[in-house]
């Protein structure tokens, strides 16, 4: 698999660390993005000091306001030809959360957007890590700074246990984003499901 590494904004849910990390994958059909990455993780004593014993994904769910999050998609959405999706992982996380988001944008078809400038927002609960994955034309308009900006934000949300305004907030401020450099227009058909994917 053919691929670059270049330096990008990304940083580790301990909420202290920040570590840059982008990944932009090209060249073959089957590596298909080529974008940003940031994410997050958490030590284990601090998410303990935090959210107490690991978050069950089952709660994190029932926690989520589903129709809150699928509605700030779709509203993102009419603005952009972009493509915005919210993954969360069921279960444990075997691998680091940035392979398996790139792992998910692919599966989900997402490096096959038609001006590819799909995210994804990626979300582990058990874990406590999150990774955001940006496909190559927008992380070329929008550069490292704005996907800081957006881990950041949902840091801040997470470590209060605001999960649905995280991830509403997200989308919302990568709606404009996409927005502004991808404008739709009445040819611009929903490419992908609006539905919070779980998996």
């Amino acid at each position: 698999m053919g691929g670059a590494i270049r330096p990008a904004a990304a940083a580790r849910y301990s909420f202290r660390q920040v570590v840059a990390v982008e990944v932009g994958l090209r060249g073959t059909a089957e590596a298909g993005l080529a974008g940003s990455v940031a994410a997050e993780g958490a030590s284990a004593a601090e998410v303990q000091d935090r959210v107490g014993s690991a978050m069950r994904t089952k709660e994190f769910l029932s926690n989520l306001e589903h129709d809150r999050i699928v509605q700030a998609i779709r509203d993102a959405e009419s603005r952009t030809s972009g493509e915005i999706r919210v993954y969360v992982q069921r279960g444990t996380l075997s691998a680091d959360p940035l392979i398996v988001a790139q792992k998910r944008f692919r599966r989900l078809g997402m490096h096959k957007t038609r001006e590819h400038n799909a995210v994804l927002i990626f979300v582990a609960p058990r874990a406590h890590k999150f990774a955001i994955i940006g496909d190559k034309a927008i992380h070329e308009r929008c550069g490292e700074e704005f996907w800081q900006h957006i881990v950041d934000g949902m840091r801040a949300h997470f470590q209060n246990e605001k999960f649905s305004h995280a991830l509403t907030e997200a989308i919302n401020e990568v709606g404009k984003v996409l927005a502004a450099h991808f404008p739709r227009t009445s040819a611009n058909p929903n490419e992908l499901p609006d539905e919070i994917v779980e998996g």
